[in-house]
């Protein structure tokens, strides 16, 4: 028996892939730095992380709410994505000064622009405080005194923290609430923009392109941090100077090639990857597929209006790439799940764990039955999740009705001002006062999006489930979709500009009046039904499977132990390394690693809107002008594909060489590797990287920003 757990824990163990793993960087030196240096790297783990001296830490950054940036100056010049700085570009242009069509380069300090509510924050050090969150935890707690007590003991403990160490701190859970990190931060407020590329080259091949192989875009944008005059953070003034980074990353002109060490180091938002067989069933053959159908029925819409005029098209822009991001996302995800077989990899490796624990006593008593569970729960819990997503996806995906289910906390608290309670009426009044007049919608287009979304509903959700308002209107109109939205459209005052602008002109004289509104009674009642009768069962099931979760992965890291456990991203500072890699994603089709120049003309060739450029980048390709920015070859290099292990929030992120010297910036996956939330698979879940040297040239010979260069350390 002994041989055969032997033989169990190493087939166990095989699970992992060489490349995968999110890495917490404290950890480097006790759990990776051995397979790192196997792999190429230079380097010391001391390097990578360290709370006594500089290190790498200090040079990576969270980026406003969900991005990673890097310090590549003395100055405080920062680097991320073009899409990160989105928002911010987007807040400081204006009709006359659009730089978010143009592009903006500082030729001098003066010229860097503020950027309002943005912030870089820096991690100081991380402390396990595990037994301080847990010490008070009973065994005999449900989940939600469990969850209660340790929000209680981390709010104390970050308030606590936060007065010893004088700076920010924030504490998370790891392995599913079985350990927790306080992280001790450093927040600079005065943030300001630098540089950025035009859409037409930091957005290139828009949609088309986007999750997807081969790129040719300069996903980046420059900033640079301010601080007083002490080096501290500082709001905003013109006093402040530029901050003096503890790292600051060098800049290697020498690039990569297929095969060579690759390190990403930023904050990766969320993965799944401990999920069980059950879990991934659901997300394979359910929730995606739902989502998938529903945001296609809802794109194709848009798509059919926003090519009879520029108007729509302009109009229905951003929320068409929206919605088309997570689309085209899941579409991906299931592709690669079912190529990687994942479910049946699942179930293989769940069998080998039962047998593992069912040859100890005591662990089979423990642990034998938690599959067993999980099964029973996911089996209740799938049909409220189909419910749901057809909710959120489909009837909250018609604006129109979205729109008047917004004014639900209005009524309420106009309700509570006439009965004489304290009430929130005038601040919600306020709230809801800018919809009017709807920007972005179109009655028609919506009109239409209301009658698929109604008639996808009807087909899918038996009328035992519907929402009892629902189904007595399609009673009504004979299960006719498309007769009871034109009912909506041609009588709701919630989705017209004129008769809404009135409206709200008399809206607390005439609330009563307002309140008995079509479209405002089929909102209400439908998010009063799933309010009531789905979300509450929806929450009771994930919180089972909550603490399921935390007991298997108690189980996994208990039982199996050779194996090294990574927990899941969750926003925290990561480390995950591999190589530049090519990749098949299909039989006959074989990808190369990196792409060059000659590429975006070939595509700007083809005339499509999403690979325009603008004639000065035709202009300088022409004269091939590429300098010490070419690789050996004489190319110009723009993006190339590693095999690290990325999700959301690594968008920015600094990818280095063996040396820690900066060799390009994170900024998406390939579309067949987007399971790697889920399941990674080394042989084609791909990060896709902005080549430095691409991002050089843009500066140097596009922006004539050269001047930039000279405070970076260039290593040729």
């Amino acid at each position: 028996m002994k041989n055969k757990i032997i033989i169990l824990l190493t087939v166990l163990t095989l699970a992992a892939k060489a490349d995968e793993g999110m890495w917490m960087p404290q950890l480097i030196a006790a759990l990776n730095i051995s397979d790192m240096k196997k792999n190429g790297f230079k380097l010391t783990a001391e390097q990578i992380y360290s709370i006594n001296k500089a290190s790498m830490k200090d040079g990576v950054a969270i980026f406003g709410g969900g991005c990673t940036a890097e310090v590549i100056s003395e100055k405080g010049l920062i680097l991320t994505n073009h899409h990160c700085g989105y928002s911010s570009i987007a807040g400081l242009s204006s009709v006359a000064n659009d730089y978010l069509k143009n592009g903006y380069w500082a030729m001098s300090s003066k010229e860097e622009l503020y950027c309002k509510d943005l912030t870089v924050t820096f991690i100081k050090r991380i402390e396990d405080v595990t037994s301080k969150i847990l010490e008070n935890i009973k065994s005999g707690y449900s989940e939600i005194q469990r969850d209660s007590a340790v929000q209680s003991n981390v709010r104390l403990l970050e308030k606590k923290t936060k007065e010893e160490y004088g700076y920010d701190t924030f504490i998370r859970g790891f392995y599913y609430g079985n350990e927790y990190y306080l992280f001790v931060t450093e927040t600079f407020r005065d943030v300001r923009l630098v540089g950025t590329p035009p859409e037409s080259i930091g957005k290139f091949g828009g949609e088309t392109d986007n999750w997807m192989w081969p790129r040719h875009n300069a996903d980046f944008s420059m900033f640079r941090i301010y601080a007083g005059k002490d080096n501290k953070p500082a709001d905003y003034s013109a006093e402040n100077i530029p901050y003096k980074p503890i790292h600051s990353f060098p800049i290697s002109l020498k690039g990569v090639e297929k095969g060579d060490f690759t390190m990403v180091y930023g904050f990766p938002g969320r993965t799944q990857e401990y999920l069980t067989s059950y879990a991934v069933d659901l997300i394979q053959n359910q929730q995606d597929p739902v989502r998938v159908e529903l945001r296609e029925k809802r794109l194709a819409i848009m798509d059919v209006d926003m090519k009879k005029n520029d108007t729509l098209r302009l109009m229905y822009a951003n929320r068409y790439a929206g919605i088309a991001n997570y689309y085209k996302k899941w579409s991906g995800e299931m592709t690669g799940l079912k190529k990687s077989n994942a479910i049946q990899t699942k179930q293989q490796f769940e069998k080998q764990f039962i047998t593992l624990v069912s040859a100890d006593p005591a662990k089979k008593e423990k642990y034998s039955n938690l599959l067993s569970q999980f099964k029973k729960v996911y089996e209740e819990y799938g049909p409220l999740s189909k419910q749901y997503d057809y909710f959120t996806e489909g009837l909250m995906g018609i604006d129109g009705m979205r729109m008047a289910a917004g004014f639900q906390l209005v009524f309420a608290e106009l309700k509570k001002k006439r009965e004489g309670k304290e009430n929130k009426f005038d601040q919600r009044y306020k709230e809801t006062r800018p919809i009017i007049p709807f920007k972005n919608f179109n009655k028609e287009t919506d009109r239409k999006l209301c009658m698929a979304m109604l008639d996808v509903f009807v087909k899918n959700i038996e009328k035992s489930l519907r929402p009892v308002y629902l189904d007595s209107l399609i009673t009504v109109y004979n299960g006719d979709t498309k007769a009871l939205t034109d009912f909506l459209y041609n009588n709701s005052s919630f989705i017209d500009n004129t008769k809404a602008a009135l409206m709200y002109n008399d809206f607390e004289k005439n609330a009563q009046l307002y309140e008995r509104d079509p479209m405002y009674m089929l909102a209400s009642a439908i998010v009063k039904h799933y309010q009531k009768a789905v979300i509450p069962q929806v929450n009771y099931y994930e919180l089972q499977i909550a603490e399921m979760q935390k007991e298997y992965m108690k189980a996994l890291r208990e039982n199996v132990k050779d194996k090294k456990f990574y927990p899941d991203a969750n926003g925290t500072l990561r480390v995950t390394f591999g190589k530049m890699a090519d990749y098949k994603p299909r039989d006959g089709v074989e990808y190369s690693p990196y792409t060059t120049i000659d590429g975006l003309v070939e595509k700007n060739r083809t005339g499509l809107e999403d690979y325009y450029v603008k004639p000065r980048l035709l202009e300088l390709y022409e004269k091939k002008d590429f300098g010490s920015y070419a690789d050996k070859n004489g190319k110009l290099r723009i993006a190339f594909t590693g095999s690290n292990h990325t999700t959301g929030g690594n968008s920015g992120s600094p990818v280095l060489n063996a040396k820690g010297e900066l060799i390009g910036t994170n900024f998406d996956r390939n579309w067949e590797g987007t399971m790697s939330d889920i399941m990674y698979n080394g042989s084609f879940c791909r990060n896709i990287v902005l080549d430095v040297r691409f991002t050089l040239w843009v500066i140097d010979k596009y922006a004539g920003a050269g001047y930039l260069l000279n405070e970076m350390k260039l290593v040729k």
